[in-house]
């Protein structure tokens, strides 16, 4: 694997690259579908925990990966965070070949204020993703007092252009309540947008992966029915862009290893 850190025009952001090696015995993966990672912190600091994390996960599961830290504090102000996404996903376009990405299988994955610009992106970008993955996702206005500048009710701004979403939240966070999963919803629905929702019953805002590794320790960010939403978003992004081919015939190793003589 071959990591990158990327700085953007705007001050102090970066695009991490997570690119899987080619090989010569996965020719079925020389170029794969990747994921664009926002990690959530109300545009104050971008979380660690929603970052490389998330990025290892979907690395597992045979998808490139990228983490967008975008802009912070001051340099908050709409639309310049959108600028850094539209940035971040034009240069994965544009490096596509490079890279081993395929430009036409790309998701945003965000959380809470970065699902927020992970769905700005898909709604009010200048290019869009092709798919959105938005985990208990800032999306009304009411969201504005948790946030370092005012940012747009991206639920006004889904149209029939918007990718589909897979989107996942709980009924009982209390810091960004669930009626931001299903206003979007209600747009996605509205605009005739395909989308898969999932409301889980129990848990804290800003569960991550909510397992162990993911939790920085504190217990009450592990949730193992929470945990579910990662397979679920990864089964749906395999029946949006399909799977890794399996057709191929046997092809005969053709690296000539070493005899070692006695």
């Amino acid at each position: 694997m071959k990591i990158s850190v990327i700085p953007l025009t705007n001050e102090n952001v970066t695009l991490t690259a997570y690119l899987l090696d080619p090989s010569l015995e996965m020719r079925n993966a020389d170029v794969r579908p990747a994921v664009l990672i926002c990690p959530g912190g109300a545009y104050y600091f971008c979380s660690d925990r929603e970052a490389e994390p998330i990025a290892m996960s979907y690395l597992a599961e045979g998808y490139h990966a990228f983490v967008l830290r975008y802009s912070l504090f001051e340099n908050a102000a709409f639309p310049r965070p959108l600028n850094d996404a539209e940035e971040a996903l034009e240069l994965i376009r544009k490096h596509s070949e490079e890279w081993g990405v395929d430009p036409d299988k790309i998701a945003v994955c965000g959380f809470s204020a970065g699902g927020h610009l992970a769905a700005s992106l898909g709604t009010m970008g200048s290019s869009r993703p092709n798919a959105l993955i938005l985990g208990y996702p800032c999306i009304l206005s009411t969201m504005n007092h948790l946030l370092r500048s005012p940012m747009p009710a991206v639920d006004e701004h889904v149209d029939a252009s918007t990718p589909p979403a897979f989107i996942f939240h709980t009924f009982e966070d209390a810091v960004v309540p669930v009626n931001n999963a299903l206003a979007f919803a209600t747009a996605m629905s509205r605009a005739e947008v395909p989308f898969e929702l999932h409301i889980f019953q129990n848990g804290v805002h800003g569960l991550s992966l909510a397992t162990p590794s993911s939790s920085g320790g504190m217990g009450y960010l592990v949730n193992a029915d929470f945990a579910h939403w990662f397979k679920l978003s990864t089964a749906w992004l395999r029946n949006r862009f399909g799977d890794f081919e399996t057709n191929g015939e046997l092809v005969p190793h053709t690296i000539e290893y070493p005899i070692w003589e006695e």
